[in-house]
């Protein structure tokens, strides 16, 4: 681990405490984001892209893939706390559908904090016209997040 990675996580661990709030992420995903996304990972599948898919199926929207939470909670955690930290595990349980065109908020908390690492309990909601969150997304998420560490453990110093 360099020097400078050693200072990121000194002042993480100097500044970050059980009990804060980790700074929301918020986005509205739209169906270019899906389609986006869906070539990234090679997920094709018609609900998550194709209107009259959804439309057949009474839904009112492609419905955005559950995995975006994932990346979405992860961005998060990593723009709060920089380049020096990497997201060990992630769990998280889906609540509702999310379509596209709706607006996103990713919450957390921290919940532990010990040396070299924290914990955060983590949910998404999705925001209505009125700022306030209408649905829970997901729920039940939790992290566990490496400091001082940017690539991982076993990575090469």
């Amino acid at each position: 681990m360099s020097a400078a990675n050693d200072v990121d996580h000194a002042t993480i661990q100097a500044t970050v405490a059980a009990g804060d709030v980790v700074p929301p992420l918020e986005r509205t995903i739209t169906l270019v984001d899906m389609v986006a996304y869906a070539g990234a990972t090679w997920d094709f599948y018609k609900s998550h892209y194709d209107p009259e898919f959804v439309a057949a199926a009474k839904l009112p929207g492609p419905i955005v893939d559950g995995q975006v939470f994932g990346a979405l909670l992860v961005e998060q955690l990593q723009d709060w706390l920089g380049p020096a930290s990497f997201v060990a595990t992630l769990s998280f349980q889906f609540k509702n559908l999310v379509f596209a065109g709706e607006t996103i908020r990713c919450e957390g908390t921290v919940t532990e904090v010990s040396e070299g690492r924290l914990v955060a309990d983590l949910s998404v909601g999705v925001v209505g016209e009125d700022g306030a969150v209408t649905r829970l997304a997901v729920a039940g998420g939790k992290a566990e997040v490496l400091l001082g560490q940017a690539d991982g453990p076993g990575a090469a110093s």
